[in-house]
């Protein structure tokens, strides 16, 4: 391998590591804080996605050239996908609320406790915070920057795999079963989704309109 590669090479396990790490510490933290009331969950949130983001694009350039290039090829068909995509996310969760909330006698326990992180914060703070940060963020770096590097760094099984364990893992500090359970499938679909499509703008849509229909228009309680 030449001598320019392997730095390469280098540089993008660095950065893996770094940006890995760097959320194993802001997402566990921001549960804790919010369970201790210490910290409003949104503000907390879009602050964390901030900081990874912009670390995201510090330390690897070219998730910003792949963002222009998604979001100029094709993107009404993209925006379409997305919508639909996220339709049916919200259809398996309708159903999957019925089944596990007969099965498990915690679950609507646990589902009242998930939104309750709505806090006293205004629709309006929420609706901005899933579109403008936390529906595009979250999908910026989960799936456009990790599984992107880590597909280039092992293979796209291994890249899809290894992001949905991160995912799931960081919502357990939420002490939160049924959470734990969401973050699971919904990373599986959107990791699942990204490999399929290669889309940030996709993913973003559907985790967005996924988030609004969830949270504030068709609550799942």
């Amino acid at each position: 391998m030449p001598p320019s590669e392997v730095s390469l090479n280098k540089k993008l396990s660095l950065s893996l590591y770094f940006l890995i790490l760097l959320a194993w510490g802001l997402f566990p933290s921001l549960f804790l804080l919010e369970r201790s009331g210490k910290i409003d969950f949104w503000w907390g949130m879009c602050l964390n996605l901030v900081i990874l983001i912009g670390m995201s694009f510090l330390f690897e350039p070219g998730a910003i050239s792949s963002l222009r290039e998604d979001l100029s090829t094709k993107p009404a068909q993209k925006i379409v996908l997305g919508m639909v995509s996220a339709l049916f996310l919200y259809g398996f969760f309708w159903v999957g609320r019925e089944v596990v909330s007969t099965v498990l006698s915690f679950a609507s326990r646990e589902i009242n406790a998930i939104y309750a992180f709505k806090g006293e914060a205004p629709n309006w703070r929420i609706v901005l915070s899933m579109l403008l940060v936390i529906g595009p963020g979250e999908e910026i770096f989960w799936r456009g920057t990790l599984q992107r590097l880590l597909i280039q760094k092992t293979n796209p099984y291994w890249g899809f795999s290894l992001v949905l364990l991160c995912y799931t893992l960081v919502h357990t500090a939420s002490f939160n079963l049924t959470l734990v359970g969401a973050a699971f499938i919904s990373g599986f679909f959107w990791g699942a989704l990204y490999w399929w499509r290669g889309s940030i703008l996709v993913n973003a849509i559907s985790h967005t309109i996924w988030d609004i229909l969830v949270f504030l228009l068709f609550p799942l309680v």
